[in-house]
């Protein structure tokens, strides 16, 4: 692969990496010479990425994010063993399907609580001088199509990839002094265990109407990983403040 790309010894903080888009994106980090910090709330799972990654200096903190007074005692355990961050890839999040009049205040609550403001927290603890890689960083932070889009039954899931977008674009400009990047990944539906046990509670033909929206078909998460490095790489060294759709076409309809 080109030496641009290259992201041997750079340390990475993946949180969502226990399935998913955030697995592939530890696996195909780690290949690339990348030193990655796992971290969601299951360790078993945890436990089952790390043992995909290349050889590396690799570590796992199991941890619930919306735990937000624990965040700080997180990014300072995984800079104490490994070094300062390079990276930070913001792969967690919740789903919820529910007409607007079945919406309660809490549930708007869960979402965000995961969907961003975790995701804010630590990204403002990681920009912080002592943690911080001294010739600065990249922030990505996994968004949706549903962020621009829209979709019935999913209102606090679109607002929420919603308010993290216009967020991080606010970041990056707040953060571009400190020679830290902030962009969003926008994906499409992506084949994860999630999301195929949805399209397996479906009818053939609402599973084929899906399929069919995605003009190249569903993503896999290697795909979504693929474009991670290149924001995470100095390839996009003049890139801030976007939004970069992955979606097989999804939006170009």
């Amino acid at each position: 692969m080109n030496p641009i790309f290259n992201l041997k010894n750079k340390n990475i903080i993946i949180v969502g990496a226990s399935s998913g888009i955030g697995r592939q994106c530890a696996v195909i980090f780690s290949q690339l010479g990348a030193n990655v910090i796992l971290i969601a709330r299951n360790e078993e799972r945890l436990k089952d990425t790390f043992n995909k990654l290349d050889k590396g200096n690799h570590l796992i903190i199991p941890q619930d994010i919306t735990e937000y007074t624990k965040l700080e005692e997180v990014v300072n355990t995984a800079v104490d063993k490994i070094g300062r961050i390079y990276g930070f890839v913001y792969s967690a999040g919740i789903e919820m399907t529910l007409p607007l009049r079945s919406m309660q205040p809490f549930y708007y609550e869960e979402i965000f609580s995961v969907n961003v403001i975790a995701g804010f927290e630590l990204a403002k603890i990681i920009s912080n001088k002592k943690y911080l890689n001294k010739n600065g960083a990249s922030f990505v932070f996994i968004s949706s199509v549903m962020g621009i889009l829209g979709q019935a039954g999913k209102i606090a899931y679109c607002s929420s990839k919603g308010a993290l977008i216009s967020g991080a674009k606010a970041m990056a400009l707040e953060l571009a002094k400190k020679n830290i990047r902030v962009n969003c990944i926008l994906p499409g539906l992506v084949e994860t265990e999630l999301s195929n046990k949805m399209l397996e509670k479906l009818s053939e033909e609402s599973r084929k109407s899906i399929i069919d929206m995605h003009p190249l078909g569903l993503g896999k998460p290697e795909d979504v990983a693929t474009a991670c490095t290149f924001l995470l790489s100095d390839a996009s060294r003049w890139i801030t403040g976007t939004n970069l759709i992955v979606d097989g076409g999804y939006s170009a309809r």
